[in-house]
């Protein structure tokens, strides 16, 4: 028997022991810290996993926002169109540093694989924002979907119900609640300094018109570069046109909202600073198209629904800026739009309690100046999100009446509670569309 096959330790035998268990020891010391969730990292059993449906435009701004955040770990991202998914595939890697992040051209097949995933961030294009959320919540993801949330009443009451039934955290994407500015306007309104508020505003884009037609027909890409059928979703059918893709749906009715299009943004707003609980319905006055709308609550305040004539950007009456929100009581008046450095308000002196109103808002709601941040903290906790599915419903309702009564140009009268016109079967008619199959909710 050789001595190498022997169970006698010698001394080379044993120096030899004594080195691979040294090394043995040493190894864990190479793992990264990240891995571990050290220096100031979120170890990998703690981070939020995050996948993406809809990746381009607003979506990938969404993406690099929240890539920041270090306990949110993203993992796959799903879009119809290929040089899109790619795009944000190579913005996760460059995150992480590794080829690691999953592509998917069909939400269907990513929503049944990837069990594994705990959130979604849904920017799709506006026609898939509710059939998309309800679909993640059903896979039991939280959800934080772009505005305009829902097409129709029907898909946004579906998205509530969807949330409430599947115990999901949903947030929509009405940043503006998180943000200082906004915040102080709201808060402003809503802690009576301004004393009972008897007007608010809130801005409405102007559109070039609303198209009821629909683009000639063009030779469809190959699918994998882009299915169309995915693409048009619940929608009814058209045929392929790259207009369509390139940002042209925004201004045909199949895909797109009117009011509710900025509205979502600013209505949102607009009523956070007042005090619904006992409103229960809402006057809308038609007064010509793409004027702008005045709408009165039962609890007698004004909600003006303003278009500013032009570009978006040029000062109006009332502010000045994008994605504008403004009350007025009898001790004064605040608003509040993007690009501002501080509010505008009628007295200086409102301004001197700006960072204690912000720090109060803080210390009362518990919630971050950071519209995702709330979010995630939301997953964690599971209390329901600043834009929470209520918050959203409502918004949109007003947006989406606003819309109908556009379109029959005449005053009506909606109830808030009911989800309802009242008295007017054509408009209740109005508050759904069919949606297309399979792509039915």
């Amino acid at each position: 028997m050789s001595i190498d096959n022997s169970t006698t330790l010698t001394r080379r035998r044993f120096l030899k022991r004594g080195v691979m268990a040294a090394s043995a020891v040493a190894l864990p010391y190479y793992v990264p810290a990240s891995a571990l969730g050290l220096g100031g990292t979120v170890s990998p059993s703690e981070r939020i996993v995050m996948g993406g449906i809809g990746i381009g435009g607003r979506g990938s701004y969404d993406l690099g926002w929240m890539l920041n955040e270090p306990d949110v770990q993203w993992v796959a991202v799903c879009d119809v169109l290929k040089n899109r998914r790619q795009t944000a595939k190579n913005m996760v890697d460059s995150k992480y540093g590794n080829k690691d992040c999953a592509v998917y051209g069909d939400m269907r097949q990513f929503l049944a694989e990837r069990t594994d995933v705990d959130a979604v961030l849904i920017a799709t294009g506006d026609r898939w924002h509710a059939l998309a959320s309800i679909m993640a919540m059903r896979a039991g993801k939280d959800v934080y979907c772009e505005k305009p949330a829902c097409l129709t009443m029907a898909q946004g009451k579906m998205v509530v119900e969807t949330a409430r039934r599947y115990g999901r955290i949903y947030q929509t994407g009405a940043q503006r609640l998180s943000e200082g500015n906004h915040v102080f306007a709201i808060e402003m309104a809503r802690t009576g300094r301004l004393g009972r508020i008897h007007t608010a505003y809130a801005d409405i884009r102007w559109r070039d018109g609303r198209r009821y037609d629909w683009l000639p027909a063009e030779p469809e890409p190959p699918k994998d570069e882009l299915d169309w059928d995915v693409w048009l979703g619940p929608c009814p059918w058209r045929p392929y046109n790259s207009s369509y893709v390139h940002g042209g749906w925004y201004h045909f009715y199949d895909f797109a909202t009117d009011v509710a299009m900025w509205g979502a943004h600013t209505v949102s707003q607009a009523l956070a600073g007042l005090d619904m609980t006992d409103v229960s319905s809402i006057e809308f006055e038609y007064d010509g198209p793409d004027k702008t709308m005045v709408t009165r609550l039962s609890s007698g305040v004004k909600l003006v629904l303003f278009r500013v004539s032009g570009s978006v950007w040029e000062p109006c009456e009332y502010w000045h800026g994008a994605c504008g929100e403004r009350f007025e009581g009898p001790e004064g008046w605040v608003a509040a739009a993007d690009g501002y450095s501080g509010p505008d308000v009628s007295s200086p002196a409102m301004l001197r309690e700006f960072k204690k109103i912000l720090a109060d808002y803080t210390s009362r709601t518990q919630r971050p100046m950071n519209h995702v941040r709330d979010f995630f903290d939301c997953i964690r906790s599971r209390r329901p999100a600043v834009a929470n599915p209520d918050v959203m419903y409502r918004s949109m309702n007003i947006c989406l009446a606003a819309d109908i009564c556009e379109r029959l140009k005449c005053n009506l009268e909606f109830d808030l509670r009911k989800a309802e016109f009242v008295g007017d079967p054509e408009a209740n008619r109005m508050r759904s569309r069919a949606m297309r199959a399979p792509y039915i909710i």
